[in-house]
């Protein structure tokens, strides 16, 4: 399998893959072994495992013992674990090596953040996967050796536990690694941003400075990335904002002082501007009022006119921010990047392809362990599970929950994905991500995923679309059970003027849309009161993103939680409102 690019080969990390890929079973085996040989006596597993000799049994046994011993868990049952170690707890808990780091999620899913242990392990499978994601993207869109990535990525300020354990984001962790600093060498590609920009802590002047710094590599941008869809689509409308103090930056070979006030990263944004480019000022500034009178329709391209695609995760809660991302990228391709969490990186994206929609994942079978919970549906959305079985044992077609056991201390951790086997790659599954498991919105015996949530909201919004010039910009909701009876109540942020009486038609769709049986039945007989359709006031979602990283999120990670119950989010949206409707979908 050859790769024919100037970007070098990488066909060692191909053929490596496609070799652990097809003994994925035997690997798996053994990589449950090397995790409890490597953790062998600490406190959880002998708990579990009792006096049991790991070194004396054959891999498939021990396979045998640990699945029957080791119970499966949740975050909650590991966490008074996670906390002594972030207390100072120095005995051997979860992991044989100390544990120096805990990354903090972005409590955008979970609705709190929570701690999980990074060790250089993380780092190592992160830049394991750079290199085989890179190696498969290349061989699609090759890209110029020596070429630039305009990748719009942020890391938050890491703090100290009272035990003087190191705490932050998992992307910040890995940002400052070791192995980020030698991931571009590994690739081949060099990024538009010193570290100063990306370690500022300040994501408004980091999002300046990724822009400003694009546009002076303009034509050697080979391709646009950041961790999320969401991260993008935020720093293309701030550009929308900043475009003519970007240009005159440009023009005049300096930095907005009203912007830019962090010394060290202006002295960094200076040391690569160097000089006045009038020439290219004036170049952008043509393009940009072009795109302005379009609506920024095709703005990648135009202001980058080398880059190949675009790459971010683009699934599950980034597929609201899809059809933005296209407009932006015009006619350039989406490339969905790989599968992973907090605790583990999961899959690969083999196939970079096949759009958003269509992408699915190749587990990488020596990063964790890896077991799958069957699912059967009852009813709408009820699960019947099964029990567990290795990845050996998935089937086409069947959906299952991830567990995981990682050289971290997750001992089959239930990670709460809910993935369908789409094929193999050799003897791995390849998966299609399906949604988070955990239900978001209920009121009585209504039963709705994030899935199920995106899913109405897309009808609606595709009809505020056909029928206006306005768009939507982001959205979450509530389920509001202080008043009786409780109903749904969904906040929007739109872009435009809006007739009210469309605004009421799309919160009737949204009410009349959810097909799960339940709802359907409770807000036939009543139990369920009339869905709430909310509008803010621009600049609210905003907020929301700036409350979340105040407390610890970074840009590069944050997610725009679907449901809240956190009454300070609550507060902020209440005190936005400016426009109510109540659905009339039930009425007799």
């Amino acid at each position: 399998m050859s790769c024919r690019s100037n970007n070098g080969c990488a066909g060692d990390v191909v053929e490596w893959f496609d070799d652990v890929a097809e003994r994925a079973g035997a690997v798996q085996t053994e990589t449950l072994r090397r995790i409890l040989e490597q953790n062998w006596g600490v406190e959880y597993l002998e708990k579990w495992l009792g006096d049991v000799k790991v070194q004396d049994l054959d891999a498939p046994t021990l396979e045998a013992l640990y699945t029957s011993l080791v119970p499966l868990v949740s975050h909650a049952d590991l966490e008074p674990y996670v906390q002594r170690i972030a207390d100072g707890d120095t005995k051997s808990t979860l992991t044989r090596e100390p544990i120096t780091t805990l990354s903090l999620s972005s409590g955008t899913t979970e609705g709190k953040q929570k701690y999980v242990p990074f060790t250089r392990h993380s780092s190592k499978t992160t830049l394991q996967i750079f290199k085989l994601a890179s190696a498969y993207r290349s061989r699609v869109y090759p890209t110029r050796e020596g070429g630039r990535v305009l990748e719009l990525i942020y890391s938050s300020k890491r703090s100290k536990t009272k035990g003087g354990i190191t705490v932050g984001t998992a992307t910040t962790h890995v940002y400052a690694s070791e192995e980020f600093k030698i991931k571009h060498k590994e690739t081949k590609s060099l990024i538009c941003s010193p570290q100063e920009v990306i370690s500022s802590g300040d994501y408004k002047q980091s999002t300046y400075c990724h822009l400003l710094l694009g546009l002076h590599y303009s034509d050697k941008v080979e391709y646009i990335t950041s961790t999320f869809a969401y991260s993008i689509v935020q720093a293309f409308r701030s550009f929308e904002e900043v475009w003519k103090e970007i240009c005159n930056d440009i023009r005049e070979g300096d930095v907005s002082t009203s912007r830019i006030i962090i010394p060290d990263v202006r002295k960094a944004v200076l040391d690569v501007l160097m000089s006045p480019n009038p020439c290219l000022a004036s170049k952008i500034e043509d393009k940009c009022q072009e795109l302005e009178g379009n609506d920024w329709g095709g703005l990648i391209p135009k202001l980058w006119p080398n880059a190949k695609y675009v790459y971010s995760i683009m699934t599950g809660s980034m597929q609201p921010y899809l059809s933005k991302l296209k407009h932006y990228a015009g006619d350039l391709p989406l490339v969905s990047a790989d599968y992973g969490s907090t605790e583990s990186w999961i899959g690969v994206n083999l196939d970079p392809c096949l759009p958003p929609e269509k992408v699915t994942f190749a587990v990488i079978p020596t990063f964790s362990y890896f077991e799958f919970i069957p699912l059967h549906k009852s009813g709408e959305h009820d699960y019947i599970e099964d029990d567990p079985v290795p990845l050996s044992g998935v089937k086409i077609g069947q959906e299952y929950e991830v567990v995981l056991t990682t050289f971290t201390g997750l001992y089959r951790y239930r990670l709460g994905d809910v993935v369908e086997v789409g094929g193999f790659h050799g003897n791995t599954p390849k998966l299609n991500f399906i949604c988070r498991r955990k239900l978001i919105l209920t009121v009585n015996i209504d039963k709705n995923t994030e899935k199920d949530l995106q899913s109405v909201v897309e009808r609606a919004s595709q009809m505020l679309l056909r029928n206006s010039r306005a768009e939507l910009l982001d959205f979450t909701s509530h389920a509001n059970v202080a008043n009786k009876p409780g109903h749904y109540t969904i906040y929007w942020e739109i872009k435009g003027e809006v007739e009210e009486g469309l605004l009421g038609e799309c919160c009737r769709e949204m009410d009349a849309s959810f097909v799960d049986h339940g709802y359907v039945v409770s807000r036939k007989c009543n139990t369920i009161g009339p869905l709430e359709l909310c509008i803010v006031e621009k600049g609210t979602f905003k907020k929301i993103m700036e409350y979340f990283i105040a407390n610890g999120a970074a840009l590069s990670q944050f997610k725009t939680p679907r449901c809240t119950t956190n009454p300070v989010l609550l507060t902020i949206l209440n005190l936005c409102t400016i426009k109510k409707f109540h659905s009339t979908a039930y009425e007799s």
